[in-house]
């Protein structure tokens, strides 16, 4: 009778669980990368315990990175050639001049420098997650710390409305208000090339006032933001425009006396002001190419996608 070997069952389970000390590197690092963004809106959105030293929060810290370290160390095979391929797939980027490891790590310290200032950073992380064209490149091309880009800002604010008194806690969206409109009398709508989308910077679209409707809104929203507006871009059906962040529903009302009595009268006599209420309730109010006043009709009503800069 035939005696086959007999197998140690432990000894090779032990054997196929045996971790690669690499394994361990790489899921710290992807770990570390993961919590420090949760951690950010957990601290946020958490009643602060007011322990000393802020042991509270770095315990917070330590559950959070445990737990996902754990995670992802159980499902560490699907995760390392998860990692392996969108490492390949950067890297190519990279070569080729596209989105690259360079522009990763560009985007996730944005992201992280600006939920650090958010009071809801968890919108942040939505919006990178929203839909949008040409995204990356929108954003970089938002120079709104150009010293260009600010100084046609002020140019902007003493040109228009600056007599206006009164009004000190909307003094900051009445000089969005004047960008907007020495934007919008002067822009000229120019199409891309046939090749496809041109993305210009807002300091080249300073030069002739000319371009798409995403060179006008990357021109506008960074203009609003080089003098504390918070501005954010509107993907829509085959469009894209720039609001801006009035406030709550009792900032509107003021908002609107002030377009339709002081500010705007003449343009906007006999017209309705058009708006967005996130979910947060926060009112957004168009600053569209077409319109003639804050607030001008929309073009495409339904967003596809949101591009929120603060």
């Amino acid at each position: 009778m035939m005696k086959f070997p007999k197998i140690d069952l432990p000894h090779l389970k032990s054997k196929l669980q045996v971790k690669s000390p690499w394994d361990r590197i790489i899921i710290s690092l992807l770990s570390l990368l993961i919590t420090i963004p949760i951690f950010i809106i957990l601290h946020q959105n958490l009643i602060d315990l007011e322990w000393a030293f802020n042991l509270d929060r770095v315990f917070i810290f330590i559950f959070v990175f445990a737990v996902i370290f754990f995670l992802l160390m159980y499902l560490r095979t699907i995760i390392i050639l998860c990692v392996a391929v969108y490492l390949l797939i950067l890297f190519y980027g990279s070569v080729i001049g596209n989105y690259g490891f360079s522009e990763i790590s560009e985007d996730y310290n944005s992201m992280i420098y600006t939920m650090s200032d958010n009071p809801y950073p968890q919108d942040i992380i939505v919006a990178k997650l929203l839909p949008f064209p040409n995204k990356s490149k929108i954003v970089n091309a938002i120079e709104y710390q150009n010293p260009k880009v600010r100084n046609f800002a002020i140019m902007a604010t003493t040109k228009h409305f600056k007599g206006i008194r009164g009004y000190s806690d909307y003094r900051t969206i009445i000089q969005c208000f004047a960008v907007f409109k020495e934007i919008n009398s002067r822009w000229n709508y120019v199409n891309d090339p046939k090749e496809g989308d041109y993305i210009a910077t807002a300091s080249e679209s300073l030069e002739y006032f000319s371009g798409d409707c995403d060179d006008h809104s990357i021109l506008m929203a960074a203009a609003v933001r080089s003098i504390g507006g918070t501005p954010r871009l509107i993907h829509t059906k085959g469009h894209i425009y720039p609001e801006i962040l009035i406030g709550s529903m009792i900032d509107l009302e003021k908002v609107n006396y002030l377009i339709k009595n002081v500010l705007f009268v003449k343009e906007s006599y006999g017209k309705k002001l058009h708006y967005h209420i996130d979910e947060r309730g926060q009112v957004w109010m168009n600053l569209d190419y077409t319109a003639t006043y804050p607030g001008g009709p929309f073009m495409y009503e339904e967003i596809l996608g949101a591009l929120t800069l603060n």
